[in-house]
Order: structure tokens, then sequence, then C-alpha cells
């Protein structure tokens, strides 16, 4: 097991009724709030209403930023830091999924930093100096935002999407409720559980062997998704269901299973591609592509980690063929996503190989240290397969 450090600050407060101690997390850290939100599906819960009632019982003035996209755009960073920089905003409050979040914390990040450059901050070009305090209310189990220190940001223009990661944006309070999930869409709660399962396959599959216990973090994470991903999909108000997928979701990202073993997010960066030049849905992508690209990093020599993943996740015969456990287990992946009328084909959701030659040079940069090092002629081939 490799050195690391691990530190999580962010406190949570979960379960029914949490949304009533905001007002007091807020005034921990700060006096003027930005209020973000999505399309207005917090709206039809109820949730915005009981979040600016909580905000004006304790007195504490608020701003609003609504109609965050599901892919976040830079322009709504840009909106945010100006509603920020003009009241002397102190908190951000995002109120919604994955997306509502990661734009609330590039808004914390840019206010204060000293430059309008906010694609600057996003792609590393300007640096992170000081970032606004975030308190989050999570209402979409999926991207575990609510507990990591990143932040995906899409740019239309330049077609690009990606985000830095800073210590300073892991928000201080996440507030995770399971029964604020209980009226996200069927093709949400599927393409949340595929996006679980992709955090955690991309540190599951590495090469060292040493880290033992995080593997086992990890199957059991991999394993809720499993018991839980259908019965949320089937009976979305199912708590127990919803619960343990919200708290798989946290776990998944929130740094603990990528500690003490190399990482490379190479599934992640190839979807990231797809969403910036076809804006489709990042789990659906996800549902694509990782069966494809498990079944194009099986080898000979790393089929001890396909078989842990078989017998261990899957509860595959352990007695079969080790490269009949891996076939199994791809196919067991695939599978559970297609169950819940997720996408198995790029062409499934408008994307030809047009594009394939410039996506899979971005997405190709980096990879020569994932489980099995790539290159963009790798990444081709695997969006090849996916079509």
């Amino acid at each position: 097991m490799q050195n690391f450090m691990y530190h999580i600050p962010t406190k949570v407060l979960f379960g029914r009724g949490e949304i009533g101690k905001l007002g007091g997390e807020i005034k921990a850290y700060g006096s003027k709030v930005l209020l973000v939100y999505g399309g207005g599906s917090i709206k039809k819960i109820g949730l915005y209403d009981r979040v600016v009632n909580i905000l004006n019982e304790n007195e504490i003035p608020f701003r609003e930023l609504g109609g965050v996209d599901p892919n976040p755009r830079v322009t709504s960073v840009e909106e945010g830091v100006k509603i920020c920089r003009e009241n002397k905003i102190d908190v951000i409050l995002p109120v919604g999924g994955g997306s509502v979040i990661d734009c609330g914390k590039l808004i914390a990040a840019g206010t204060r930093s000293g430059s309008d450059d906010m694609w600057g901050i996003v792609t590393g070009k300007v640096p992170i100096k000081e970032v606004l305090p975030v308190i989050a209310v999570l209402t979409l189990a999926a991207t575990g935002s609510e507990m990591d220190t990143s932040a995906i940001i899409s740019n239309m223009e330049t077609q690009e999407k990606t985000g830095p990661s800073n210590p300073g944006m892991r928000p201080k309070v996440a507030i995770l409720d399971p029964e604020y999930t209980f009226t996200v869409s069927k093709r949400q709660t599927a393409a949340g559980t595929a996006d679980i399962i992709s955090h955690v396959l991309e540190v599951y599959f590495n090469n060292h062997k040493g880290a033992y216990l995080q593997s086992r973090f990890a199957e059991a994470v991999l394993k809720t998704c499993v018991k839980y991903g259908h019965r949320a999909y089937n009976a979305p108000e199912d708590y127990e269901a919803r619960a343990n997928l919200m708290w798989a979701g946290s776990w998944a990202i929130n740094g603990l299973l990528t500690k003490g073993a190399p990482v490379s997010w190479s599934c992640h960066a190839m979807e990231h591609e797809l969403s910036a030049y076809y804006d489709i849905v990042h789990g659906e992508g996800l549902a694509i592509l990782v069966p494809h690209w498990l079944s194009y990093m099986r080898k000979e020599e790393n089929l001890w980690k396909y078989v842990e993943y078989g017998v261990n996740v899957w509860g595959i015969d352990p007695s079969l063929p080790e490269t009949e456990i891996a076939d199994r287990a791809i196919r067991a992946t695939a599978d559970y996503f297609k169950a819940m009328n997720l996408p198995s084909a790029l062409r499934e959701v408008g994307i030809d190989e047009s594009k394939f030659e410039v996506m899979a040079k971005r997405a190709g940069a980096g990879l020569n240290k994932a489980f099995v090092a790539m290159d963009a002629d790798d990444v081709k081939e695997i969006y090849r397969r996916s079509l």
C-alpha cells in the first residue's frame, strides 16, 4: 500500500428532516447566501420553499442563481460570480444534484479569485486562492460532489468539459435526505447509479495488490449499487434503497477508495468528451462505455482483478476458468445497465464516428498510467466498439 494523507472535513447531516438544521450551519460560516439550483425540480417537490423559509426565518439575506444545466456551463459560473461580487455573498448554497453542486463550487472558487477568467480557473490556468464555504443540499445520488474536492464544468463554445480539484472546494456541510430523491425519474436514477458504479470501477481496477482493504471497501459500494439500484428504479419511494444509493454515491468518490493505490480516471475522461460535444446525460455515456472499457483492458496479466470483481461483486463461481469469470463479470455489468433501460450503444444517443479522432486525442492525453496504459488510438478503438 502506498503512502497517503486522508482528510475529509465535510460535516454530513443524513436522513429525514435534517434540512431543519440548515440555518444554524449557514450562520457558522457567513451571513449572505447565494442559492444555486437547476431547472426547477426543487420547486416541484417543495424543497425550494422550505429552504427559502429557513433563510427568511433566520434572517439570512440571499440571492438566487437558477437554471443550472445538467452539464453545467461556465456561463452559469460567470453569472454566479457576478452576483456574489455585487452582493458581497460569503456562503454558496447549491441545492440539487452534482451539476448544481459543481457549479456552486466553481462560483465559490471564482468569487475571490481576483480574475474574470472563470474558464481559466476551470482549466487550472488561473490559480484558486480563496474559496467561499459551500453548504450542499443533495437531491440526486450520482456524482458524489457533496463530499469531494472536484467540479466539472462545460464550455459549449470550445466543446470542452473539464474541471479543477482543490481541497477548499469540498463542501463544509452536506445535507443528505433520501426523501428528496423519491421524485427522481427512472432515467436519472439509472444514470446516477451508473455514475456511482463507474466511479468505483475506475479506482477498483488498479495494478496494486497491496491495497486489500480499499478493494473490499470498493466491492461493498459496488454490491450496494447492485442491490439497491434496481430497487430504487422500480420503487422510487423505497427509503432503504434511496438511502443506501445516496450514501454509496458519497463514498464512491470522497477519496477513501483512492488512497493507497494509483488511480487514473480513464473512462470518465472518455465520457467527458462525449458530453462536451454532444451534451448527453453523463451517466448514460458511462453506461455505454464501461462494458467496452472493461473488455478492452482485459489482459492475461490482469485477469486476477476481473476474477476478484466477478466472484466478490457478482457472485460468479470461483471454480470456473479465469477467462470465463472475467467474461461473465463484464456481461453482468452490461446486463445490469440494460435492465434499467440505459443505452448500450453510442448510436442510441445520436453519436457517430465523425468526432472520434478529436475526442480520442483529448481523452487519451495522460492515460499512460491507467490500469492498462492507453493513448488516443486505444480510446478511439473503445469508442468504435461502443458504436
